[in-house]
């Protein structure tokens, strides 16, 4: 995180696998089927109170050492420059080609910065430098926030830990400062490097840590060995095509604005006072792209966290931490890989789904007697899939089901048959076993039921007191014939396992079907028709029933998705809505399944206007959930993008749809790149909301449906540039097979 100025520059330095904490072989308590239908017995026999206080005593998770993702500190660069005028300060983030500068004039002197952080080579590097020759004088310090020792050698600063003796535990870490200048002379002087008289200046950086590497300190030095032996100009252009390989491929235009060339910061301000800014909303798509592909390579042996990889040491000081929370915010930060056509992001969060299930065969045997995998709300990168210590918020069972479900999404977007062989099919099932042990019958009902659980993290009213767990919340429900339906056409697709297939269809038949409250007409949060204890609650866990699922549609379930925005009324229109960065990208998401583009569009600018700060990062509001301060959130970017997609275009009916919830402010544009379900790459331009030309691009054999719009007339469609003959069915779909690399186009009159 670069902080910029003139005399002092901080850069915030993180590594993802920073964590405290450590694995826990006893982070469960041994409850078992027996003691788990004692439980279950009294949800069945309406003794709800009962039920959550034998439910918090037995079925807690035990954190002795959960840990956190932390910071490392602050690098400090101080600058000794002549006298002189300061002038022409600019500072910025160029999202095309992944490069942070500053620059500014001192007297006749220009100095400039340049900072990357290279995927390809594994280091940071920064270039300093100065107009004029020998005027470049600097110190280069650390202000670390871990425990760790100092070691100079030369134009090297070394500094290592290691948190694994301390209490709770964590990671040994090395990192390694070096400077290079063809003129300056580099010395050491109060535990700083400091340079002198230079004209250019190179500085890479590289930090590692002990997780899954026993050989962390030598790849540390080799890789800033090989910085310091490389050219900087191809180094930097190895970067730019590395990254730029990913993000060149979308490219989006909402229309021209009047702030097009002020400053982010004051277009902000300008959106904070009111004003909508259709190329801002661009901008915020793209930094979503930008943001998931600096956190999420392929070779990143993480996932992006709470916080992304932007970890400014607020998070992790708060109750929730710095963690991999799955009762929403995980799934958010990746929704958006797919559609924005960067699915290799994906592969960190699928390395650590397979961790995440071998750890959580422990936690289904040892609490609920049950085969398979389970993991709860918060889980960290020591294998934590226990229950919360509050069951309140974390006993949520389908927790792990939830962030699983995006193995599915890849492959409905890829088609990548090899990826659901191999890693998809095997983690989906083994969660599918689960379930089958897991759930059992409401003798009151028949249905086949899941619990006790809670609808994270509402609760609801009874008996005078504000219950959360109950047998089979809504959002298990869903979760469980999400999976169940995965699962089963995976073995379709693969010919596997017929017999297991057919036992969960038959399970699907079983489960109850979503209902529509009699009290509210919004869709049911619980089994029962209950009182919500929090009208206002932020989470509004029923309704991934609609985003990102596909359960509830305009398309095949109208009465469900009316139910479905009366939910989403009766939330927002309460006067104490807990509004926050996650909760109103959501509503971009669900009212652009309802193709409400109207309210799409006001959450968009909500999103940017009340949860956005000056850089466009995301950030949960002080006084929700505990939250002493605002604090930087990565969801909210991702989820928000995510949203903006699905407002321009949506695949999850089978067929193609363009603009399904354009707003008036984007009824101009083009769009380039965008990806859709079965295997297609989407090119877009309109004109006054109208489609003016479509090009749809398979990346694998795929038969293609289009819905055509009612209102125009489709003349001219050509495969390869060959005109063709379409023939449009029922609903005004069009359907066409496409080979791979062939391309569709349609061509509007």
């Amino acid at each position: 995180m670069v902080f910029g100025g003139i005399q002092k520059e901080t850069i915030a330095l993180n590594e993802i696998t920073m964590w405290s904490g450590q694995e826990d072989p006893n982070q469960e308590q041994l409850l078992g089927k027996e003691k788990l239908k004692e439980i279950r017995d009294q949800f069945f026999k309406g003794n709800l109170i009962e039920g959550n206080d034998l439910s918090q005593k037995l079925m807690a998770g035990l954190p002795h050492s959960f840990g956190t993702h932390l910071p490392i500190g602050n690098l400090l660069l101080n600058f000794d420059n002549p006298e002189g005028k300061i002038d022409n300060y600019k500072r910025d983030l160029n999202i095309e080609n992944a490069i942070a500068s500053v620059s500014y004039n001192k007297g006749d002197i220009q100095y400039s910065r340049e900072y990357f952080c290279s995927n390809p080579d594994g280091v940071l590097v920064l270039k300093l430098s100065a107009s004029q020759k020998s005027t470049l004088n600097f110190s280069v310090g650390l202000d670390l926030l871990r425990k760790a020792e100092l070691n100079f050698n030369g134009n090297t600063l070394e500094f290592s830990g290691d948190m694994s003796s301390q209490q709770g535990g964590g990671v040994a870490f090395l990192g390694n400062i070096s400077v290079k200048s063809d003129d300056g002379t580099i010395s050491v002087e109060n535990k700083q490097l400091k340079i002198k008289s230079a004209t250019t200046v190179y500085l890479f950086i590289d930090i590692r840590t002990s997780f899954k590497s026993t050989d962390y300190k030598a790849i540390c030095r080799n890789t800033i060995q090989h910085a310091l032996n490389s050219n900087y100009e191809q180094l930097k252009q190895k970067h730019i095509a590395d990254y730029q390989k990913i993000f060149n491929r979308v490219a989006l235009f909402l229309g021209n604005s009047d702030t097009d060339d002020l400053p982010t910061d004051l277009r902000w301000l300008l959106v904070k006072e009111g004003k909508n800014d259709v190329g801002l909303d661009a901008l915020f798509f793209q930094y979503a792209r930008y943001l998931l592909i600096a956190a999420s390579r392929e070779n990143s042996p993480l996932p992006a966290n709470l916080q992304g990889l932007w970890n400014d040491n607020l998070a992790n000081n708060m109750g929730w931490t710095c963690d991999y929370h799955l009762d929403i915010n995980t799934e958010q930060n990746y929704w958006l890989a797919n559609v924005g056509n960067l699915s290799e992001c994906n592969a960190p969060l699928f390395g650590f789904l397979k961790d995440l299930a071998e750890y959580g065969k422990r936690t289904a045997r040892n609490i609920y007697g049950a085969r398979g995998w389970t993991a709860h709300t918060m889980v960290n990168a020591w294998g934590f899939t226990a229950p919360g210590w509050g069951v309140g918020w974390g006993l949520f069972p389908p927790a792990g089901t939830w962030i699983a479900s995006h193995l599915w999404s890849h492959y409905c977007f890829t088609q990548d048959k090899d990826f659901l062989r191999n890693k998809a099919y095997p983690i989906l099932k083994e969660n599918a076993k689960f379930f089958l042990d897991y759930m059992t019958i409401d003798p009151k009902s028949g249905y086949l039921v899941t619990g006790p659980s809670t609808s994270p993290e509402n609760g609801f009213s009874y008996q005078n007191h504000g219950i959360s767990l109950s047998m089979m919340p809504t959002v298990d429900r869903v979760m469980v014939a999400e999976l169940f339906q995965n699962v089963i056409q995976s073995a379709k697709i693969l010919s596997v396992d017929k017999q297991f297939a057919d036992t969960l269809q038959n399970r699907l038949a079983q489960l109850p079907p979503l209902q529509i409250s009699k009290k509210y007409g919004g869709v049911q949060e619980w089994l029962e028709d209950y009182d919500e204890a929090y009208r206002n609650h932020r989470h509004t866990s029923h309704l991934v029933s609609l985003y990102p699922f596909n359960q509830i549609s305009l398309d095949k379930t109208p009465e469900l998705a009316k139910a479905a925005k009366q939910t989403l009324t009766r939330r927002i229109t309460d006067p104490n809505w807990e509004d926050v960065e996650w909760s109103r990208a959501n509503m971009i998401c669900f009212n652009a399944r309802l193709r409400n583009p109207k309210d799409a569009y006001e959450s968009v600018a909500l999103l940017q206007r009340n949860f956005t700060r000056e850089n466009l990062m995301t950030i949960s509001p002080k006084g929700i959930a505990g939250a002493p301060y605002d604090i930087f959130i990565f969801d909210g970017n991702e989820a928000g993008a995510a949203g903006i997609a699905e407002m321009l275009i949506q695949s999850q009916n089978g067929y193609i749809d363009f603009l399904p919830a354009l707003p008036d402010e984007w009824k101009t544009g083009y769009f380039k790149g965008l990806c859709v379900r079965g295997g297609g790459i989407v090119d877009l331009a309109w004109k006054d909301g109208n489609v003016q030309e479509a090009l749809v691009k398979a990346t694998v054999d795929h038969v293609f449906k289009i819905r055509l719009a009612h209102n125009v007339r489709h003349s001219q469609f050509y495969i390869n540039g060959v005109l063709k003959s379409m023939k449009i069915g029922t609903n005004n779909l069009a359907e066409v097979t496409l080979k791979k690399n062939e391309t569709l186009t349609l061509k509007y009159e």
